[in-house]
């Protein structure tokens, strides 16, 4: 059950490089009201404390990453609801991206790696975070109109977001339509309204979706601290194959230090292997490629939804399907965070209602029973007073 006085649900979307993962948060931003991204990437750590593996800059495994300044802006966004400053939290580096608020005309930074908000007064000009985009390669922004008129809400202007991504792999039309079914979950008179407008909190509920290769793996590889910080979690699946050609096809990744490009074997020799490495405890028999989740497994130990049918080995999915299948499990997932407490109330109320009237039911069944019993009492008296008149009767006329 969610926390009453928790501002913002945390969603985490995880998965191998090259799953989808950023397009998916991308589109679920522009879904749902009040949502804003956060990225597993703006927590690397500086390029010369990066591990090295067989003579290559490990990226892919959780030494790379500054996992307690993740958790503690985790823990900033439930309990506030907005993303963290670094002047405001005991962080062991300065936040790693650049921060800004929708609508906003301009960002102020300051000289070093950390930046500030623009103050509430800034004027309104619906500024979108910057999005360079490569040779034929698309982006979304946070520019797209949302499914209500929700305040504007806080989002990074990350490195990541510097980082370009293949076309939409699905038509507008499509899109629209998931828009709409969630818009008829958000009618007042839906289970989304009441998720979104807490009787307990005066302001919408938030949501913050962070994205990331790295979020699910068991302790020790990641802290239980960081792993009870997302409320829904879901990850996709993608085979090897399919891996390596999406990863191959990116031009390379913006870091703190400039840019990055994968060398010749970069996948085969560190993406792919720390990626089995970190969730082959997911798979049966460890077997990542073989592509069976033991979902069941997985759900109860660490709450985590795959993008898989129940019996099926199938990794690569269409991204429609994806698409329909993360909202749904966040519409389902939220109702039961938020409205849990609440349909167990009124369960309880309904089944005290149906003992009273099963005990009302019982005590009408056993007066009428009563006055059942009375008239067919009755009923034999008079038929034995018939009786005793007709027997005397019969002796009087023999005497």
């Amino acid at each position: 059950m969610l926390d009453p006085n928790q501002k913002a649900v945390v969603i985490g979307i995880s998965g191998c490089s090259s799953s989808g993962k950023t397009t998916l948060a991308r589109l679920l931003r522009d879904i749902f009201p009040n949502t804003f991204i956060l990225h597993e990437d703006d927590f690397y750590k500086p390029e010369s404390e990066i591990p090295m593996k067989d003579g290559l800059t490990n990226w892919d495994c959780p030494e790379a990453l500054s996992i307690p300044d993740m958790t503690a802006a985790l823990e900033h966004i439930r309990a506030t609801g907005e993303l963290p400053v670094s002047s405001t939290m005991n962080l062991t580096r300065p936040f790693l991206s650049r921060r800004h608020t929708h609508g906003s005309s301009s960002s102020t930074s300051s000289s070093s790696s950390i930046y500030y908000p623009p103050s509430s007064s800034s004027a309104a000009a619906n500024k979108a975070p910057p999005s360079p985009e490569g040779p034929g390669k698309t982006i979304t922004t946070a520019k797209s109109k949302s499914l209500s008129n929700s305040p504007k809400q806080p989002t990074l202007d990350s490195k990541e977001d510097l980082n370009s991504v293949g076309p939409c792999p699905i038509t507008t039309d499509f899109i629209n339509k998931i828009k709409a079914r969630v818009a008829d979950w958000l009618q007042p008179s839906s289970p989304g309204h009441r998720v979104l407008h807490r009787l307990s909190s005066q302001q919408p509920l938030k949501i913050c979706i962070i994205d990331g290769f790295l979020l699910y793996s068991p302790p020790p590889l990641l802290p239980a601290t960081l792993l009870s910080q997302m409320d829904i979690k879901l990850f996709l699946l993608v085979s090897k194959a399919k891996a390596l050609q999406r990863r191959e096809a990116r031009d390379g990744y913006v870091t703190l230090e400039g840019f990055w490009k994968d060398p010749p074997g970069y996948v085969e020799k560190i993406v792919w292997p720390e990626y089995v490495r970190a969730h082959e405890w997911m798979f049966e028999g460890g077997d990542v490629e073989g592509g069976k989740v033991k979902a069941e497994e997985v759900s109860k130990r660490l709450g985590v939804l795959v993008n898989q049918k129940e019996g099926e080995t199938k990794m690569d999915r269409d991204f429609g399907e994806t698409l329909e299948w993360a909202v749904e499990s966040i519409m389902r997932e939220l109702e039961r965070l938020v409205l849990g407490h609440e349909d167990k109330k009124e369960e309880g109320q309904q089944k005290d209602g149906e003992k009273e009237r099963e005990e009302e039911a019982i005590a009408l069944n056993s007066f009428a029973m009563k006055k059942k019993w009375a008239a067919a009492q009755r009923e034999r008296n008079a038929r034995e007073l018939l009786i005793k008149e007709a027997q005397e009767q019969k002796q009087q006329q023999e005497e």
